[in-house]
Formats: structure tokens, C-alpha cells, sequence
């Protein structure tokens, strides 16, 4: 049987949090009295009978919390049947349980879903439902960011880690809080924002139990009961009481409210910038005058903008305001930071600024609009009454050249109709001349003739500061980056009042013609697998291979340019020396060859890379560099070669072109090879071709020959396929074991080639005569892999002077040590002589020790100097005279295969060389006999055996050495520091476009004229410029030195 109680019981005016769902869909039928004594309601009440098949409640008998003051007693009593004592129990269990549901869930209203706080300890906080698409200024900075998320479920789940698809309004809450919002915006806003989470972890939610921490939460913070008061007090009574305390109360607010006006307009300081009200020209409603006026100082709006709450003030009054107040709306009280300033719509703006206002100045009646208004009151110049200049309203008018150009554009809207029209009608619609025109005359009236000049010099296409590509010398040549060449840029145009140096846009403008991938070409024949586009620049070092797990290294980063490309920016760079070539040569200028360009090769590892920054052991990041130089060009005139252009300066890093940057080590033959072969089958791709290129308006033929020398003997042996230099094959020219050498030090010929060496690997991969693996080496003379770069077998000068060094360096020691006395002596001997050697070097040789020799610590320590001073520690007069003798020899000998050319240079030491080399054998197997007996160090044998041999061949051995590819990893550092990036990708397009540029021919002319300039002591005149340079520009266009090793 079901049970209904009467509405009274009810008790439908329980508050909107804690209402059962039921009653709220039923209140419109149930609308209950005001309580009216503190009376008991009678236990008994009246029932309705109900068809027993339902088992449910009526909505009359829907669950909810009973007033603080008791029931209602009925208005008029019905007949009253008494329930069954079970029936009544039951009842009132099922009513407390869904009593306590209620309250949890109206508890859970009140609490973040994220951070769990109260929503009533914030005042007027903002909340924003769990569930449902996001709103519209998270929207916008998702866009921005290109975030994907559109719903705040996916936005939740991507910043705090919490899934909320799967909640349940009775244990979740349904909102969450501002600070939990403003930490998503954070997230994916780069600005600074002042907003903390309160919590460590995100709140866990339970179901509702009796010892619920959020019910007993929610009780334990409300206020503690009062006294009931007397139950014969009336009504009429009570409602007198609260009404007075509500006005005690607003009395109070209104006054805190006053008060905080007071103090911010205190802090705005704003009455002698901005415009009262009373200066409105219409007396209109004050509901208007409030909404054009600033809520702060109450003046008339002056450079308006709004906040999230939308409530608009004064920029410079709510800036004030949120610096000593705080971060919080002056009117409102919602969080708001400076940066969420926003400016109002425009069409509140123009109503703004059509408002008519009175003239301040007593002499003028005047009603002018808001926007007029800063022109009127510079017509009165000496009124004390008047305003300063304002901009919309009262901030002080900016000059036309400190807007940015969209403002600038507005501020010049109508005067560019005119011009416009003006130039349509009368020059043909030539906007530009007309500007200029305009520009040139108002210079003249003002006799600013110099000024007047330049404009009328770059009218006239002559111009008056540097050009793009001097420009482009300059900051190539002095190592500045992009933010470092725009402060110099904008800080002489400021102070000097011209444009000396062009923009950036203009410089990258330059850098196209000088980069590869210019210039129109062709192959006759078309290149075998390689692309006939001409129009590429910087590419993948990777392109061409397959992506497959073995011959794809993805670690490795290289950047290249391709190679035919790079050789005709290079040929185009060089067109002025082409043609003066042919000119000295008394040649015609038409000659269309066929031009033959000698190519050197060059590759080298620059070890250690990396950038480092301190706090922990450097990541060691190797990188290797392919580059060419070109070294010769000449053209056939009737039976005989001549010569056109030839590299003055072969060794220097000016003429070394970088082809090829990778972040890869040397010794990684795999990386090496995958990296090197596409550039490789370019190369003998363009062997059997001819090169067709327009230069000075005429097509040319370019045939080309490449020698692969610059190389030193680690990368020859890695990429000929040779043993490692600690081999028994000791030379990479000859076939000789180290035994053979020591024994025949002198006698040997050059007998290793590309295509012997590719045989001789056939030959140790297939074993056709079944050998073992001794002798299967010995037949192959120690090829142990695939070779894929041809060289040409020869000495780099540079590494062969210092491993030389270094073997010096280990007789000296020796010859302290007195080692040809006692040749087995210990590891702890042998150190104490080196270290009495050092000391004694940097004592009397300034000499520093070192953990590897290099170029600079050779070139020292192979001097007479260096070996009188280690006489000293020698007692042996005997022994003084054998190395006095040894490094005589050798100072004889160097310069044959240092020089360039060694036939002009030092052509009585190139006689000698033989005598020399066979007299320093001869000392090296008697004198120094403990140490080269039964064997020779690889350049020592080189030195002795094959120098002669590729002088004859060749002409020289320093012209065609790797010195130029050395000297440009101190510029690969600089370059890499000039263009630090995130991403290293781009970082190394950076380095090799700028380092191409530093090696430019055309560029170099400039910096050469700059110094020459410099070095004679030119000045420019007063009416040109300043003779002082205030700006130090001389320090900053000081080109760097050329680096040596």
C-alpha cells in the first residue's frame, strides 16, 4: 500500500541546492506558505490510497530537507487515517537517504572538479561546465597554437591527466574552477600568467557514505546555530529585523566601495591628461555618461580598453591600478592580468570619438568632437585651461614615424586617396614619383639640401648608402647574426639619419644570386642519374637512397648542395676573373672554349663539434666536411693549353667552397659512405660530360677534372679501403711493408692506384685461388674494403710536416733520456723524460705541452732555436751535432713540399732534395739506429721515398694539400655560433649558406676595397658624413684575418 503525504510535509521551499530533481520538476504544481510559528507538525497526516502496483512514492511524497523553523501546520484538517508502524518506518529511511543524497550532491555544486575547492571562497569566481565544447577565447589560442582539442573532456585530459567522459553527477562535480582554467591557458600560452594549482594531485571522488568528508565538510563550515528565538514572535516582526540588517549591511559595502573609488582615483592621478564629463557639450542620461566614462577616475574614456569581465577603463588608470592593487578587475573583483587588455569594438570607438565636448579655454566657446579635439587645442598655444595633445581620448599623440605602419596607414587614409587620384589624373597613376616629388620639395623648402641630395640621388637609381651585397660582405665577413646585424642596422640609421646599410630583406635578396641554384645551366650529355632542374639549393646530404634500416643512418644530419650546381655558382662567382683572364692573355671576350676547370677535393673530420656549455661531461658530437677548390681553368687556343685563372692562395679557407656538412664521424665507414656516394656519382656522372653556361651573355663549354688530394692518410686509407696506418702496408702510394721500408729507405715508386685498389678488393672478397689469410693479405698488399672515392695518390704536406713533428718530438725525449745507451727502459722513465722536455720547452720556447700535435706547435718546435735549447739537456757533444745535423736536413727539405710552387719559390732546395733525403736516411739508420731499426714512421717514409716523384708529376705538393679545408673548421664554430639554433637541421642549412657566402669572390672584392680604403686613411667630408665615427662602425666592420692552422 502506498503512502502520500500532504505538501506540507514536504516542504517544497527547501533552497534550489539541496532539492530533490523531483520536486524541482513538480514545484510549479506545489507551492507552499511561509512558515508561521516554530510549531511541530502533527505527526499524523492524511494518506491518499494508490494503486498498490506501483510500490513508489507519489512526487507528493518526494524526500527533502525539513526548515530550520519545523512543518507547517495544514490549513484546513482532513480526516486522518494512521499509517502502519513498518510502513512509517521504511518511509523514513528512504526519506533520510535521499535527504543525504541531496545535500552531497548540492555540496558537490559548490567544488571544483579538478582542484576540489569551493566555489564560495572565491567571490563572484567564474566556473565552467566539465562537460561541452570550450569557450571562445580558449578556442582562439587553440587555434593559434594549432591544438586539435575543441571540447573541455579532451582539453582536461591533455593538461591534468584526469579522463571526466566517465563521470556521474552524483559523485563528480559538474564545474570547474577559474585558477583551473587559467592553468590550461597557461599550458599552452607563451606569456607569463600569475596562477598557481592549489594541490599536488588531482582530488579523487568517492559515492556518498555516512562519514562523507564532503557533507561533514560542508557542516563544519557553516556558521553555528543560533538560539531559537521566541516561537509568539511574529512574522511582520522577523521581516523587519532582516530587512534592517540588510541595509546595515549594504550601508557597509557601499562605503568600502566609496572608500576603494577614493584610493584608485589617488592612484590613476589622471585629472590634469584626461577630460571630465562636465566638459560634454550634451547633457545626456547619466547611464550613458557612465558608460563612456572610465570606472576609475570617472572621466571621459581616454585610450579605452576592456577586460575579460568587459568593463572598460583607461589603459593608463587600470594599469596603475592593477600595479599597486593587484591583479583583479577595480570594478568586479575577476582575476585580470595586463596582458588580457583588449581594445573595445570600433563601434564604440567611433561613438567615442563623435562626442562633442567643450573648449576649456575661457576665450573660446567652441564645441568640438573628441576626435577633433587635439587638432583645435593646438590653436591655443598659450591657454593654462587646455588640455594636453590626446589620442583617443586623452593619452598624449604619438609622431607619425613611432606608429607602426597599420596605424601609420590610418592616420594617412584620406591623404593617400588624394595622392592617388592626383596620380591617376595627372603622371599616369604613378603613386611613387609623386611621393618622392612631394617629399624632395619639402626638404628644399626647409634648405635641408643634403638630405635633398640623397633622396634626389636614389630618384636617379644612384643611391646613397652601401649596397645589398657589401652589406651582405660585411656581415658574412664579421660573424654577425640576423638580431646582431638589425640593432647595427637600426641604430646607424638613427643616429646618422640615413639608411647606410640595407635591411635585412634586401640581404637575402643578395644572397640568391651568390648561392647555388641561381644560375640557368645545361649537360651535354644530360647527367646520368641525376635531376636536370637547375633551380636547387641547399638538399638532404641523404636524398637519393632508400630510407632502409641499413643504409639510412637517422642520427646523422647532413646538408649539402648538389654538386653541379655548386661548381656553376662557383664558375659564375669567378666570371670577372674568367674574362680578365682572357683579356691579359690577349684572347677575344667571345672565345666559348671549351674550357677545362681543375677541381681539388677536399675531406677532412673536425672532431669535437660540440657546444660547450658546462655542468656535466660534453656530449662529444663529431662533424666531417667535403668542399672543393678550384684551382686552374684554362682554354684551348689552337694547338696549346691557356692558362685563364689559377688560385693565387690554394690553401687558404677563402677559396675552399664547403659542398657537403654532416654531423657524423669520420670513422663510421656505413655513414660515410651512404652520405658520400650520391655526391660521388654526381661527380663521375659530370667526368663524361660538358657543362653549357651563359657567361657575360655568351653559352660556354666547361669540361672538368677532379683530383681527389686533399685528403689526409687516416680518411685515404678509410675511403681506398685500406688497413688502418697502423698496418704492416705502411704507404698508401706503394705497395712496401714496413720492413722494406726501414731496410730501403729512400728507393720506392708510386705504385697504388683507385682501380688497382678496387681489383685488389675483388680479389680478397671472392679468393679465386683459395689462399689463406696470410697469404690472401699479402696478394691483396692490405686492402680490406670496398674502396668508393677516388683520390690521387699523394702527401698532404700539412699532416705530413706534423707527424714529422711529432716523431721530432719523440727523438728529443729519447735523447734526453739517453735511450740509444738503454733502450728498454721503463713507461715511468720515458714519462719523466717528456715531462723534463716540457718544462724545458715552455722554459726557454714559450712552447705550452700539448695532448696532440698540431700545425701551430709544429711549426715552433721545428727550429734551430727548439734544438739548441734541447742541446742543453743533453750531456753528449757527440749527439748535439747528430741533431743539429738531423734538423738542418729537414729544414732543407720542407719547403719542396710545403711551397706551392716549389720550382719558383725554392728551386735550389728542390735540386738538393735528393742528397738531402738520401743523407738523412743515412743518419736515421746510424746515428738514431735504436729507433728506426727494423722500422720508419709512415711520413718519414713519404718524406724520404715519394716526394721527388709527385713533384715531377704534379709541379707541387703544398698547393694541392688539405691546409684550406683544416683552416675552415675554426669558421665552421663561428658560423654555428653565428646561427645557433633549436633545430640543428636548420642550423647547418645556416652554416653552409654562410660559410659558401665567406668563401664568394665577389663578396671578398668588397671587404678588399673596404680595407684598402681604411688602411690609406679615407675619410669622408663633413656635408657626406662624420669624419669621428661616434658608432665605432670601424670596429665593427673589421674583417677577421685570415685563420691559419
Amino acid at each position: 500500500m502506498a503512502v502520500s503525504l500532504p505538501p506540507t510535509l514536504g516542504l517544497g521551499s527547501a533552497p534550489d541546492e539541496i532539492q530533490h530533481p523531483h520536486i524541482k520538476f513538480s514545484e510549479w504544481k506545489f507551492k507552499l506558505f511561509r512558515v508561521r510559528s516554530l510549531e511541530k507538525a502533527p505527526e499524523e497526516a492524511p494518506m491518499e490510497k494508490k494503486d498498490s502496483s506501483e510500490g513508489k512514492l507519489s512526487l507528493e511524497q518526494s524526500p527533502a530537507v525539513l526548515d530550520k523553523a519545523g512543518a507547517e501546520k495544514p490549513a484546513s484538517t482532513q480526516p486522518a487515517l494512521k499509517p502502519h508502524p513498518k510502513f512509517l518506518k521504511k518511509f523514513h529511511d528512504d526519506e533520510g537517504k535521499a535527504r543525504e543524497k541531496a545535500i552531497h550532491q548540492a555540496n558537490l555544486r559548490h567544488l571544483c572538479r579538478i582542484c576540489g575547492n569551493s566555489f564560495k571562497s572565491v567571490e563572484h569566481s567564474r566556473r565552467y561546465p566539465v562537460h561541452g565544447p570550450v569557450d571562445g577565447k580558449t578556442q582562439v589560442l587553440l587555434r593559434k597554437k594549432e591544438k586539435r582539442a575543441t571540447s573541455w573532456p579532451d582539453l582536461i585530459a591533455k593538461v591534468f591527466r584526469i579522463d571526466v567522459k566517465a563521470d556521474v553527477d552524483s559523485i563528480h562535480p559538474t564545474e570547474f574552477c577559474h585558477n583551473c582554467w587559467s592553468i590550461m591557458h597557461r599550458k599552452f600560452r607563451s606569456a607569463p600568467s600569475e596562477v598557481y594549482f592549489p594541490k599536488n594531485t588531482t582530488v579523487e571522488w568517492h559515492p556518498h557514505t555516512p562519514s562523507c568528508d564532503i557533507c561533514h565538510n560542508a557542516r563544519r563550515g557553516l556558521k553555528r546555530k543560533s538560539h531559537q528565538t521566541n516561537v509568539q514572535l511574529s512574522k511582520k516582526l522577523k521581516m523587519v529585523l532582516d530587512r534592517a540588517r540588510q541595509a546595515r549591511q549594504r550601508k557597509k559595502r557601499a562605503q568600502a566601495k566609496i572608500s576603494s573609488k577614493e584610493m584608485m582615483k589617488q592612484i590613476a592621478t589622471c585629472s590634469k591628461i584626461h577630460l571630465s564629463t562636465k566638459l560634454l557639450a550634451v547633457d545626456f542620461p547619466a547611464h550613458f555618461v557612465k558608460s563612456i566614462s572610465c570606472q576609475i577616475c570617472e572621466h571621459i574614456l581616454a585610450d579605452p580598453v576592456e577586460t575579460t569581465c568587459k568593463h572598460v577603463f583607461c589603459r593608463i588608470c587600470i594599469l596603475r591600478c592593477l600595479k599597486v592593487m593587484g591583479s583583479y578587475c577595480p570594478s568586479c573583483r575577476y582575476p585580470c592580468f595586463p596582458t588580457d587588455l583588449e581594445s573595445p569594438v570600433k563601434s564604440f570607438l567611433s561613438i567615442l570619438n563623435s562626442l562633442m565636448v567643450k573648449c576649456p579655454a575661457k576665450e573660446c566657446d567652441e564645441e568640438v568632437s573628441l576626435e577633433k579635439y587635439n587638432h583645435h587645442v593646438s590653436t591655443h598655444k598659450n591657454s593654462k585651461e587646455t588640455f594636453v595633445h590626446i589620442n583617443k581620448g586623452g593619452r598624449p599623440r604619438q609622431h607619425l614615424l613611432s606608429l607602426t605602419r597599420r596605424a601609420q596607414k590610418h592616420r594617412l587614409r584620406e591623404l593617400k586617396l588624394q595622392v592617388k587620384a592626383f596620380a591617376d589624373k595627372e603622371e599616369g597613376g604613378d603613386v611613387k614619383s609623386v611621393c618622392l616629388t612631394l617629399f624632395l620639395l619639402a626638404l628644399r623648402a626647409r634648405n635641408e639640401h643634403r638630405q635633398a641630395d640623397e633622396l634626389e640621388a636614389i630618384m636617379q637609381g644612384r643611391g646613397s648608402g652601401l649596397q645589398p651585397a657589401v652589406c651582405l660582405a660585411i656581415r658574412v665577413n664579421t660573424f654577425l647574426s640576423c638580431s646582431q646585424y638589425h640593432k647595427m642596422y637600426r641604430t646607424v640609421k638613427a643616429i646618422t639619419g640615413r639608411q647606410i646599410f640595407q635591411p635585412l630583406h634586401a640581404l637575402r635578396n643578395a644572397e640568391k644570386v651568390l648561392l647555388p641554384g641561381y644560375h640557368p645551366f645545361e649537360w651535354q650529355p644530360p647527367l646520368k642519374n641525376v635531376s636536370s632542374s637547375t633551380d636547387v639549393g641547399i638538399i638532404d646530404g641523404l636524398s637519393g637512397l632508400s630510407s632502409s634500416v641499413d643504409d639510412y643512418p637517422v642520427d646523422t644530419i647532413a646538408k649539402r648542395f648538389r654538386y653541379d650546381a655548386a661548381l656553376v655558382s662557383a664558375l659564375m662567382d669567378m666570371e670577372e676573373d674568367i674574362l680578365g683572364g682572357l683579356r691579359a692573355q690577349d684572347l677575344d671576350d667571345y672565345l666559348n672554349g671549351p674550357f677545362t676547370v681543375v677541381v681539388k677535393e677536399s675531406c677532412d673530420g673536425m672532431g669535437d663539434v660540440s657546444e660547450k656549455h658546462g655542468s656535466g661531461p660534453a656530449v662529444p658530437e663529431k662533424a666531417v666536411r667535403f668542399s672543393f677548390t678550384v684551382m686552374k681553368i684554362t682554354i684551348a687556343h689552337g694547338s696549346q693549353s691557356v692558362k685563364v685563372f689559377e688560385e693565387a692562395k690554394p690553401n687558404s679557407e677563402l677559396c675552399c667552397k664547403p659542398l657537403c656538412l654532416m654531423l657524423a664521424d669520420e670513422s663510421d665507414h656505413e655513414t660515410l659512405t651512404a652520405i658520400l656516394s650520391p655526391l660521388i656519382a654526381e661527380r663521375e656522372a659530370m667526368k663524361n660530360s660538358e657543362l653549357m653556361l651563359e657567361m657575360g651573355g655568351i653559352l660556354r663549354t666547361f669540361k672538368f677534372i677532379f683530383r681527389g688530394t686533399g685528403y689526409d692518410e687516416k680518411l685515404v686509407r678509410e675511403v681506398e679501403g685500406l688497413e688502418a696506418s697502423g698496418s704492416v702496408y705502411i704507404c698508401t702510394l706503394c705497395d712496401a711493408t714496413r720492413l722494406e721500408a726501414s731496410q730501403n729507405l729512400v728507393l720506392h715508386s708510386i705504385t697504388r692506384s683507385h682501380a688497382e685498389n678496387l681489383e685488389r678488393y675483388e680479389v680478397w672478397r671472392s679468393n679465386p685461388f683459395h689462399e689463406s689469410v696470410e697469404e690472401l693479405r699479402d696478394r691483396v698488399k692490405g686492402v680490406s674494403a670496398k674502396p668508393f672515392i677516388e683520390t690521387v695518390p699523394s702527401i698532404d704536406a700539412l699532416h705530413c710536416d706534423i707527424g714529422n713533428a711529432a716523431e721530432f718530438y719523440k727523438i728529443f725525449q729519447l735523447e734526453i733520456g739517453e735511450a740509444y745507451k738503454n733502450p728498454s727502459a721503463s713507461k715511468e722513465e720515458r714519462k719523466r723524460w717528456q715531462a723534463t722536455l716540457d718544462k724545458h720547452l715552455r722554459k726557454k720556447m714559450n712552447l705550452k705541452p700539448i695532448m696532440r700535435m698540431n700545425g701551430n706547435f709544429a711549426r715552433k718546435l721545428m727550429t734551430k732555436e727548439t734544438v739548441e735549447a734541447v742541446c742543453e739537456l743533453i750531456p753528449s757533444e757527440e749527439r748535439h751535432e747528430a741533431l743539429r745535423e738531423l734538423m738542418d736536413l729537414y729544414l732543407k727539405m720542407k719547403p719542396v713540399w710545403r711551397s706551392s710552387c716549389p720550382a719558383k719559390e725554392c728551386p735550389e732546395s728542390l735540386c738538393q732534395y735528393s742528397f738531402n733525403s738520401q743523407r738523412f736516411a743515412e743518419l736515421l739508420s746510424t746515428k738514431f739506429k735504436y729507433r728506426y731499426e727494423g722500422k720508419i714512421t709512415n711520413y718519414f717514409h713519404k718524406t724520404l721515398a715519394h716526394v721527388p716523384e709527385i713533384i715531377e708529376r704534379d709541379g707541387s705538393i703544398g698547393a694541392w694539400a688539405s691546409e684550406g679545408n683544416e683552416s675552415g673548421n675554426k669558421l665552421f664554430r663561428r658560423f654555428r655560433k653565428m646561427n645557433a639554433r633549436q633545430s640543428k637541421c636548420y642550423e647547418m642549412e645556416d652554416v653552409l649558406k654562410h660559410h659558401w657566402l665567406y668563401t664568394s669572390k665577389y663578396l671578398q672584392k668588397f671587404m678588399n676595397a673596404h680595407n684598402a680604403l681604411k688602411n690609406s686613411g679615407f675619410s669622408i667630408n663633413s656635408q657626406g658624413c662624420l669624419e669621428e665615427d661616434p658608432l665605432g662602425l670601424e670596429d665593427s666592420l673589421e674583417t677577421q684575418d685570415s685563420m691559419e692552422f
